[in-house]
């Protein structure tokens, strides 16, 4: 079934009709007396979609209308400004401001390039980066925007890889770290993977400035269905990431490993019951640096794990329906779920019933 991507001019039509939805007087307030905030896409109920912003102790601040689903938020601590990105093959992003004091402003992806997800900012917030697949080509580039200029596209550079998800700017803010998940997708067949039998993931960083290859590094031919998803890096440099299996459903590999520079990628293994709560699927990696620790989520398997960075021992398990979003809230994290439940990191649960929370959820520091 051949699903045509959103028409580019329409999208940019609804998005000069303004999304930002109306914000209350102490909504505001108490967005901005908080020491941070979460930002996180969503679908309600009745089928509309957005992004939302919730308060340290799980409360809905605010929100802004999307066309369509939304996947992950960038933030750029130097304007203060957040991108959240369309879901894949989406052809849309949306910069917004999370206080809702300015209007959002829509980008466009160009013809023959769709979105998968994910962005990140230059540390001087002068270029937003986002992974795209040119999907006539079958291949991953990163697409670069002029945030000083109205967020204009401006270049890209390849990801020497098939499917790129997630990426990171790593500590020197100049390697770009780029998770290929080695599946290939075209929008004409909507989210099918095409090349199941021969894919090959990757895990590369590339320099930003000049687009070269640094270091490419793909797992063991045996293990070529693991598709490289997410990632976040903790408080020593090291990226860790996790995996979706698309071999056999009663195979078990590892599903979550760590990166670091010159070395070759190492798979962390785990107690079987652990791995196999997982059912093959890591839907969200998040890193707490202050605390040491990581967190995975598998909205599949209804499980998240915090792990300790030094040792690569399980702290803690949980089991959570639809968990999926995760980000570090003080030595713990707050995590969001599909059933509408959002965890704050003492344990204490809200729930919002009309909310179905999107797969990833970021943290914004306050600026006093």
């Amino acid at each position: 079934m051949r699903t045509p991507l959103i028409d580019r001019r329409h999208f940019l039509r609804a998005a000069g009709a303004g999304f930002l939805a109306a914000m209350a007087p102490s909504a505001w307030a108490k967005t901005l007396d908080a020491d941070a905030v979460f930002a996180t896409a969503f679908v309600k109920r009745d089928g509309s979609y957005g992004a939302a912003i919730l308060s340290e102790a799980g409360k809905l601040l605010h929100a802004i209308d999307l066309p369509d689903r939304g996947h992950d938020v960038t933030f750029d601590p130097v304007s203060r400004r957040s991108v959240v990105f369309a879901r894949q093959p989406g052809t849309f992003a949306v910069v917004f401001d999370h206080t809702g004091r300015d209007e959002p402003l829509a980008i466009a992806s160009i013809t023959g390039r769709h979105f998968f997800g994910h962005g990140v900012f230059s540390a001087d917030g002068a270029l937003l980066y986002a992974t795209e697949n040119d999907f006539d080509n079958a291949a991953g580039v990163v697409g670069i925007y002029d945030a000083r200029a109205k967020f204009n596209r401006v270049g890209e550079f390849p990801t020497y890889g098939m499917g790129p998800h997630e990426l990171l700017l790593l500590s020197d803010n100049r390697t770009i770290a780029v998770a290929n998940g080695g599946i290939e997708t075209h929008p004409d067949f909507g989210r099918a993977e095409l090349n199941i039998a021969t894919m090959k993931p990757s895990y590369v960083l590339v320099d930003r400035l000049t687009g070269d290859l640094i270091e490419k590094h793909e797992l063991p031919p045996a293990l070529h269905q693991l598709s490289i998803r997410h990632m976040d890096a903790d408080r020593s440099g090291t990226v860790w990431f996790g995996c979706q299996y698309r071999g056999p459903g009663s195979d078990r590999p590892l599903l979550v490993g760590r990166a670091a520079r010159g070395k070759d990628l190492y798979l962390l293994d785990m107690p079987q019951d652990v791995l196999s709560g997982f059912r093959n699927y890591i839907g969200s990696v998040a890193a707490n640096p202050s605390a040491g620790t990581i967190a995975v989520s598998s909205p599949e398997g209804n499980s998240l794990a915090v792990i300790d960075a030094a040792s690569g021992r399980i702290v803690t398990t949980k089991a959570l329906v639809e968990v999926c979003g995760v980000a570090p809230d003080g030595t713990s994290f707050m995590v969001t779920t599909g059933a509408g439940e959002i965890v704050e990191a003492g344990g204490a649960t809200r729930s919002e019933p009309d909310y179905v929370w999107d797969n990833h959820m970021l943290r914004i520091e306050q600026v006093r």
